[in-house]
C-alpha cells in the first residue's frame, strides 16, 4: 500500500509541474515539445510492458494498462499533430519558393 501512495503521489506532482511547464510555452514552440512528449510516452509503454514481464497483482496490471492504453492514444495524437505541423510548414516553404521564382523572372524580364 505505501508503494501504491508513492506512486499516487509522484503522479499527482508530476501531473502538476507539467501543466504549470507547458503552460508557459510560447505556441511557436509546441511541435518541438510535441516530440519530446511523444518520446516520453514512447518510454512510458516499454516500463509498463517491463511490468507485464513480471508476475503481478490485478492492480498492477490494470495501472499497467491504463499506462499503455494512454501512452499509446498520447503517442499516435502526437504524431498526427506533428505530421499535420510539418506539412503546414512544408506548403509554406513551397509557396515561398514559388514566389521568390516569380519574382526572379520579373526582374530578369525588366532587365533584360
Amino acid at each position: 500500500m505505501a508503494d501504491f501512495l508513492v506512486m499516487a503521489g509522484t503522479l499527482v506532482f508530476s501531473f502538476a509541474v507539467g501543466y504549470a511547464l507547458i503552460r508557459r510555452i510560447p505556441a511557436l514552440l509546441h511541435t518541438p515539445l510535441m516530440s519530446m512528449t511523444n518520446a516520453v510516452s514512447a518510454i512510458t509503454i516499454l516500463g509498463a510492458l517491463l511490468l507485464f514481464a513480471e508476475e503481478t497483482g490485478s492492480l498492477e496490471t490494470a495501472l499497467g494498462a491504463a499506462a499503455v492504453a494512454l501512452a499509446m492514444f498520447n503517442l499516435a495524437g502526437g504524431l498526427a499533430i506533428t505530421d499535420r505541423m510539418l506539412r503546414l510548414f512544408r506548403k509554406a516553404r513551397k509557396a515561398g519558393e514559388a514566389r521568390a521564382e516569380s519574382a526572379g523572372q520579373g526582374r530578369a524580364e525588366v532587365g533584360g
